[in-house]
């Protein structure tokens, strides 16, 4: 059993990572905002002792030392995955609402590590493809682990956009500089997925507090889309139980050691998700867009993204869900929620 840190420990990926975690038999702590998200975790694991589930509350990740207390624990931590960094497009003030957080709580996580918690051999942070994705690359380019956004500082006010895709650049080549230049005694992985869909399991107040990947799917199956269907965006995704079992093989493996993922099962497009829901879900066939309303949701077979999932699984071991399964998991969970289950 290894006793992991796990930051964001309420957030929509982190939720499925300690699930994980706990059916792997690891001792999890997790880092929440308050002491209530806290007790909702833990009252959603009556059966887990407190030696093997705890959390503590940090509650801006964007502070100096937030996470100075975090990292202390006895018995110590030997892993830490660091999943804590806002994701959404609705920032007014990306420097402060997307890039402070995601580059000061990076930065302040691993230096907290180096000085406090030198048990620590791995630290598995949660990236993105926005840290890899350029879109001055031509349609037919074959994405991988090699490649970076190539945007500036100045341009993450261009737009909310922009500020995400910022946001996860600069933290993660933050996260790599340190290894570089401080040399600490652990070492890293990242795992840089695209859109994550799939089954919501983290306690929400109602839908609109969902995560930003599943809203598409929420505004489906509510009717909320039925006259334009979402634009489809980035067409790459991957289901949520892949991205959190990515994460946890990344802790437990050692040759996953400063290496970055792509985790990714392929395109997609929102037409596609539309598709499925009307056929394994005849009662919301009347929500959901249909002709014309459609056409926004499709993505054509030239502007498909290329990529190399390779590394994901001939290192970590991975076998990616498909669309179906997810999409379709996703709808039951939401409607859980519709209905207060």
């Amino acid at each position: 059993m290894t006793r992991i840190l796990l930051t964001g420990g309420s957030g929509f990926i982190a939720a499925h990572v300690l699930d994980t975690l706990l059916e792997r038999g690891h001792s999890v702590v997790a880092t929440v905002r308050s002491q209530e998200k806290g007790q909702r975790i833990l009252d959603a694991h009556p059966t887990v002792g407190k030696e093997r589930l705890d959390f503590v509350v940090v509650e801006d990740i964007a502070q100096p030392n937030a996470f100075e207390k975090a990292v202390i624990s006895d018995p110590p931590f030997e892993a830490v995955i660091h999943t804590a960094s806002p994701f959404h497009f609705r920032a007014v003030d990306a420097q402060n609402e997307l890039l402070a957080p995601a580059l000061n709580g990076t930065k302040g996580i691993l230096h907290a590590i180096k000085k406090s918690a030198p048990s620590v051999k791995r630290v598995v942070v949660t990236s993105s493809l926005a840290a890899m994705f350029d879109v001055a690359k031509p349609g037919d380019y074959v994405y991988s682990e090699a490649d970076w956004n190539p945007i500036k500082e100045d341009e993450v006010d261009k737009n909310p956009t922009f500020g995400y895709r910022g946001s996860k650049t600069f933290a993660e080549k933050a996260a790599w500089d340190f290894i570089e230049k401080e040399k600490p005694g652990f070492t890293l992985a990242t795992c840089n997925p695209p859109l994550v869909l799939g089954p919501v399991i983290n306690h929400l107040a109602s839908l609109d507090s969902i995560n930003t990947s599943n809203e598409r799917i929420r505004d489906l199956i509510t009717g909320k889309a039925k006259e334009s269907c979402p634009r489809t965006g980035t067409s790459l995704w991957v289901d949520v139980r892949d991205v959190a079992l990515a994460h946890v093989l990344a802790a437990e493996k050692p040759e996953a050691a400063n290496k970055r993922f792509f985790l990714t099962a392929g395109n997609y497009s929102n037409t596609e998700i539309v598709g499925i829901i009307s056929d394994q879900f005849p009662n919301l066939k009347d929500k959901l867009p249909s002709g014309e309303a459609l056409v926004p949701g499709d993505v054509p077979p030239e502007s498909r993204i290329g990529f190399d999932n390779s590394r994901s699984k001939e290192v970590l071991g991975l076998t990616y869900r498909p669309l179906r399964e997810s999409v379709v998991d996703a709808v039951k969970s939401l409607q859980g929620l519709l209905r207060g289950d």
